[in-house]
């Protein structure tokens, strides 16, 4: 059986160490003279507010300056970068992607290869069908391209173990399909939508960047490490398998790899790959925490209970919340935490997500989002429904619902929450292995 080849290596130089890796496993092969060809970074979130850290977070510039002159090198005609980042308020998504591409150094890498950059949100989507009742509008280019570069960010996912090529798809589908991805069906979850994302696409190269690493990602707010690795493939899945790998988690261990493997008829181990390059994965793995720590029984973030919270229910996400909902959840549970004065709640429980059932004699019921609200406008176990019915919920419907039981959080955290991710910048403050010249062209 012949394998599929993965080349993995340690970057060290420009150009020169993405060259080499995509060499290693022939990743411009399938690739046509005169090809249009479009690149998917990972930019995963953007503010306009503040700096922020981008080591883990963000696809390197770096990568991008890198790989844009191999394929000008091997005779692409037309090279266009697309992305849809997730902002606080969802109207501003394409104005924040400029934003974003000027900040990164897309626009110089059109002054000086032609290069294109698009938010998804400003172009047309296409219904693609991608079997067994998954059906999602993709970006109109990625998919009618001659050549995808897909280029994620090597880091661990609170929802979905890894986020690594087929997981950085899901950036290139419209918000309705987004939300479709995370179904409360226990069959067709999140997982199950996110295996299937890469089956039309067109011939790809999976260079994953792991120049930077993140646990507890995917996004500002987890743990960032300077970890110098480059994995490449023409097959998604395998160089996929080889970066949970290396994140410690095996590929048996990621539902959606687990289905994929199902739906493609391939083995979950690496007895189909032919690693390259650096061959020796257990002396590069690195072991990636995924999971905000919760206690047992799933019903506080473990920090809220160190601190002796009580009187209050914050249940532990699932995969049936969504894009906007994850980004505005985390400033929620930093609000309740500083709101904490030592006095208990009024027996507060908070629910999101579209599944989550409300605890019996609970006396203050918070539904979070028009989708849980829905789920449970109806539900005779609520004693005190407080509903935020908004999609996404609003900040100052989040701030009136919280005061109205007893959680005194404070306002002004909301209105500048733009600002928030600036606060984790002081985690890399003079350590010099984060450089921000690698989310620089210059």
């Amino acid at each position: 059986m012949s394998k599929h080849v993965v080349a993995v290596k340690k970057y060290q130089a420009p150009f020169d160490s993405v060259r080499e890796t995509v060499e290693l496993c022939d990743g411009l092969a399938k690739l046509p003279k005169g090809a249009k060809v479009v690149i998917k970074p990972n930019i995963v979130f953007w503010t306009t507010a503040v700096p922020f850290p981008k080591w883990g977070v963000i696809t390197t510039s770096r990568v991008i300056e890198d790989i844009v002159k191999m394929l000008k090198d091997h005779g692409a005609s037309e090279i266009t970068i697309v992305e849809g980042s997730v902002t606080m308020n969802p109207k501003e998504s394409a104005p924040t992607s400029e934003h974003a591409f000027e900040s990164l150094g897309y626009n110089e890498l059109g002054r000086r290869y032609g290069v294109k950059a698009h938010s998804i949100f400003a172009r047309p989507f296409e219904k693609v069908d991608l079997g067994d009742g998954v059906v999602l509008n993709f970006n109109t280019d990625i998919i009618n391209c001659d050549f995808v570069v897909d280029i994620p960010v090597m880091k661990t996912h609170a929802q979905t173990l890894v986020s690594l090529g087929i997981k950085n798809l899901k950036g290139t589908i419209d918000v309705v399909s987004r939300r479709a991805c995370h179904s409360p069906d226990p069959q067709k979850d999140l997982h199950f939508w996110v295996a299937r994302l890469s089956d039309k696409m067109p011939p790809l190269l999976n260079l994953i960047d792991g120049l930077y690493t993140a646990e507890r990602g995917p996004s500002f707010d987890g743990r960032m490490h300077r970890s110098d690795l480059l994995v490449a493939s023409t097959d998604i899945f395998s160089a996929d398998k080889v970066g949970s790998t290396l994140l410690g988690h095996q590929p048996a261990e990621v539902p959606h790899l687990v289905h994929y493997a199902k739906n493609h008829g391939r083995p979950l181990d690496l007895s189909d790959v032919e690693v390259v390059g650096e061959s020796d994965l257990s002396a590069l793995a690195k072991p990636h925490e995924a999971v905000f720590p919760y206690t047992a029984d799933g019903s506080l973030p473990l920090p809220m209970a160190k601190m002796g919270v009580t009187g209050l229910s914050y249940k532990k996400y699932d995969t049936t919340m969504c894009t906007y909902c994850s980004g505005i959840n985390g400033i929620v549970l930093s609000s309740i935490a500083m709101a904490w004065k030592g006095q208990p709640w009024d027996d507060v429980e908070v629910l999101t997500g579209k599944t989550m059932e409300p605890t019996p004699g609970k006396k203050h019921t918070i539904l979070l989002g028009k989708c849980i609200y829905q789920a449970h406008k109806d539900n005779p176990n609520i004693q005190h429904m407080v509903a935020i019915k908004s999609c996404p919920p609003k900040p100052e419907q989040i701030v009136e619902a919280l005061h109205s039981v007893g959680v005194n959080v404070d306002e002004n955290i909301f209105k500048n929450a733009n600002k928030m991710p600036g606060f984790f910048m002081n985690r890399y403050k003079d350590k010099p292995e984060f450089e921000e010249a690698h989310f620089q062209v210059k």
